[in-house]
């Protein structure tokens, strides 16, 4: 450095304080006291563990609590009730079933008798009536056969199979749409499958001038039986 330029002044700085109060000595600060609370931050910022929690991690068990009761008087008398049901459903169906042996089941069948009106209901001849085909499975026919007038009754059943031939007005006859056996309006079968003519009900008329188609009794072609009086009615 150059001689000319003077040192820096070393004295120091003027203080605020009054001249006449003396200096207080520096008080030393512990170092405990400068250093954070580390371990109190420590604990705050974990987390909380419960109880049974501590004791377990201390090895502590706590007593499990008692099972809840499985039989209570509510549920007693559910089951009672309904082992009570279970037994009285068996002993019904034991008895239903005694019963049916005791008494068998018959079966009751509709009478095999109807009133087919008057004989005045059946004005034309050699005309096929259909009023009781569906109900009665029978066609009341008014024709001439052997030279007389006769009103007769058909059964609907087709001497083949059992099927139910229809009339048909334009050919004027019975043909069954099952295997196309043909019957004329008489019910003599003459095409198709149909061993024999259709079979006829006996008809007659009661004390109260009714005409009564009985269905219990019938008279076959092949057997000779439509000669017998009580297959057919005179209607002249």
């Amino acid at each position: 450095m150059s001689e000319n330029n003077p040192a820096p002044s070393t004295s120091p700085a003027p203080s605020d304080k009054p001249a006449g109060e003396a200096a207080k000595p520096a008080v030393p600060v512990p170092a405990a006291a400068t250093k954070p609370a580390a371990p109190a931050a420590a604990a705050a910022a974990a987390p909380k563990v419960s109880g049974a929690a501590a004791r377990k991690a201390g090895g502590a068990t706590e007593p499990l609590p008692p099972p809840p009761s499985l039989q209570t008087r509510r549920t007693f008398m559910t089951w009672g009730i309904a082992a009570w049901l279970v037994f009285f459903g068996w002993l019904g169906g034991i008895g239903h079933m005694f019963l049916r042996f005791m008494f068998p089941r018959v079966l009751y069948e509709k009478d095999p008798k109807f009133i087919a009106g008057k004989k005045s209901d059946y004005s034309e001849v050699n005309k096929v009536y259909e009023l009781y085909k569906e109900k009665q499975g029978t066609w009341l026919v008014r024709l001439i056969e052997d030279g007389e007038d006769h009103l007769v009754a058909l059964s609907t059943v087709c001497t083949h199979l059992g099927c139910t031939p229809n009339w048909l007005e334009a050919e004027h006859k019975f043909k069954c749409p099952c295997h196309g056996s043909g019957y004329f309006l008489s019910g003599i079968n003459f095409e198709g499958p149909a061993p024999r003519p259709l079979e006829r009900w006996h008809v007659y008329v009661d004390a109260s001038g009714n005409i009564v188609v009985d269905r219990s009794r019938k008279f076959r072609k092949d057997l000779q039986q439509w000669g017998d009086s009580d297959s057919f009615i005179k209607m002249s």
